[in-house]
């Protein structure tokens, strides 16, 4: 997962509450069922020590935006000032999470958060294209018409005496493909995505990328999910929350495989267990953070996230013992990670690493503790 979305909270000061819970609305008595599951929450968020600021934020942020279609869940990490990150989950959890605390826990959102780099979903027909550019958990849309008509032949034309107008038909739906692929290309130039969604009907989608530039062509995703106007936005959104999973198992498969590679190549570019990470995220050295079952272990951190030890003998070596606060690594490593701009990776059995953490490095640190 890309550290973009998470980078605000390194400068945010605390305390945060972070909150997991079951967002379905796949039932009738879908609102009921919050509300019971919000007054559990606010409950142990005020045993935790939470203040009424602290509680009506972390509320804002799981009442806030569309309701969600089917199963799901949310995550909300809220200080005083309100909602600091607010993300659907593709799961939803069995029981809620509450923690109230010095740093945010992102855990969640790194094991089951919608991993979305940038991508397009375009839906196009012989008339014109609607591009909208996901990036940053933002989304921008344009509509491009085009300019050529007739797109449809003539009922009796042609006996009518009007000429070859099925020729004219033609023609006029190859100009439109043309501009809505110059619009597509155009986008795909600026944005820089890494998938691009079609759809529409079929051959409104196969004429729009037999046109495109390869190098947009081998980024494209067909997706059946209607005709330009007539959309099914629910399938849409299956298939691309879908295919984003499928590529975070192909991104947790990559990582395991170079951990392993290097381990056993003894790289120096990949280390495991908490001394070993706390050093290469305090060297700006990590590239991926590999997070598995970390427990309930803590680290010390002093005066900036990524001055981490594992142990106060170690951060006192360091030269700062005296202003260390001993925290959970699970919220500890997931914030420095995200300060050197390192990518976040959830671990499943493939990988079972010493203190269930690990760590790709873009360069052999020169400490090891």
């Amino acid at each position: 997962m890309q550290p973009t979305r998470f980078r605000p909270l390194v400068d945010t000061a605390g305390p945060f509450a972070s909150v997991v819970v079951d967002d379905s609305h796949n039932t009738a008595d879908a609102e009921k069922q919050f509300e019971l599951r919000w007054r559990a929450v606010a409950e142990e968020l005020g045993a935790q020590g939470a203040d009424d600021a602290l509680i009506e934020a972390v509320h804002g942020g799981l009442s806030a935006g569309a309701q969600p279609v089917g199963r799901g869940g949310r995550a909300v990490v809220a200080t005083r000032d309100g909602a600091q990150l607010v993300e659907r989950l593709i799961r939803s959890p069995d029981i809620p999470t509450t923690r109230v605390s010095a740093l945010p826990y992102l855990v969640p959102v790194i094991i089951h958060g919608i991993d979305d780099p940038p991508y397009l979903t375009v839906v196009v027909d012989h008339a014109g294209v609607d591009v909208t550019s996901h990036r940053n958990g933002r989304s921008e849309s344009i509509t491009a018409e085009g300019d050529a008509y007739p797109v449809h032949k003539a009922s009796g034309s042609e006996d009518a005496g009007y000429g070859d107008t099925q020729r004219t038909a033609e023609g006029a739906r190859l100009k439109n493909i043309q501009e809505a692929a110059a619009v597509v290309t155009t986008t795909f130039d600026d944005v820089g995505p890494e998938l691009v969604f079609v759809v529409g009907e079929v051959r409104s989608r196969a004429d729009l990328v037999a046109n495109l530039p390869q190098r947009v062509a081998e980024c494209v995703v067909e997706v059946n999910a209607g005709a330009r106007g007539s959309i099914d936005e629910e399938a849409l959104r299956h298939d691309i929350d879908t295919r984003l999973q499928l590529r975070r198992v192909d991104t947790i498969d990559e990582a395991a495989q170079r951990f392993q590679a290097e381990l056993h190549r003894e790289s120096g570019l990949a280390t495991e267990g908490l001394a070993g990470v706390c050093a290469a995220l305090r060297e700006g050295a990590v590239d991926t953070l590999m997070i598995g079952d970390i427990g309930a272990a803590t680290v010390l951190v002093g005066d900036s996230p990524t001055l981490l030890a594992p142990t106060p003998e170690v951060l006192s070596e360091l030269g700062a013992g005296g202003s260390a606060t001993t925290v959970r690594a699970d919220e500890a490593l997931p914030l420095a990670a995200v300060a050197v701009d390192a990518n976040l990776v959830a671990l499943d059995e493939r990988v079972a690493p010493r203190d269930g953490v690990a760590a790709l490095l873009r360069y052999a640190p020169r400490t090891s503790a």
